[in-house]
């Protein structure tokens, strides 16, 4: 089952801009094609526009990768968002399993190599690169704070387990994306939500039929 599509649908909080519409574009080709060593000019084509237009809204092919990152992270959020309302009465350890389902599907990793790659530069000091690190930690830590909360945990305990968690989410992707081994890290996290005392066993085989469609 591809969950793509839940990642690639823009919150529509505001109407679309211009600036939007490529991001969408950016997104989608992303996910389909990955980046390879396309130029700005090539980026244009297959999103249907000029190099002259991406540099007037993002400033360079790094402006608009840095750009897309950033949308990215923002629908992540939205869909953390969207499974705490959609399925308010279930436990915060099924939301963690179904969040993480999500990021882990395939169709997201060429966004998160993208994310992993300009995260690095911004760390260097990359100039085009700093706006990535404008909310990386702190724009997450709310959403995670109410799952916390719904453990019973108080304020500042559940301010540093949604630290850690997200800590953990980034750490378990990254290894996915350097090893391919789904069943690896999905043990991983399996054993960090029974840790956080927030576990309640899966049913049976669901998560492995799961990848297996996946797959």
């Amino acid at each position: 089952m591809c969950t793509i599509w839940y990642m690639t649908t823009r919150p529509a909080a505001r109407p679309a801009s211009p600036r939007d519409l490529l991001l969408d574009k950016a997104i989608d080709h992303l996910a389909t094609h990955g980046l390879g060593d396309a130029s700005l000019r090539q980026l244009a084509v297959a999103l249907g526009t000029s190099h002259r237009m991406l540099i007037y809204h993002f400033g360079s092919k790094q402006g608009l990768l840095v750009g897309v990152v950033r949308a990215v992270e923002e629908r992540q959020r939205a869909a953390l968002n969207g499974l705490v309302e959609e399925i308010g009465s279930a436990s915060p350890a099924e939301i963690m399993r179904r969040f993480w389902r999500l990021l882990a599907d395939p169709g997201l990793w060429p966004h998160e190599r993208l994310f992993f790659e300009l995260y690095g530069q911004a760390l260097q000091g990359r100039p085009y690169a700093l706006p990535l690190l404008d909310g990386i930690v702190d724009a997450w830590i709310e959403p995670a704070v109410e799952l916390a909360l719904r453990q019973g945990l108080p304020g500042d305990d559940a301010r540093a387990q949604a630290r850690l968690g997200l800590a953990v989410i980034r750490g378990l992707l990254l290894d996915l994306l350097a090893t391919g081994d789904r069943r690896g890290v999905d043990d991983a996290m399996e054993h960090h939500i029974s840790s956080l005392g927030a576990h309640e066993p899966a049913p049976p085989g669901a998560d492995r039929s799961e990848q297996e469609d996946e797959r």
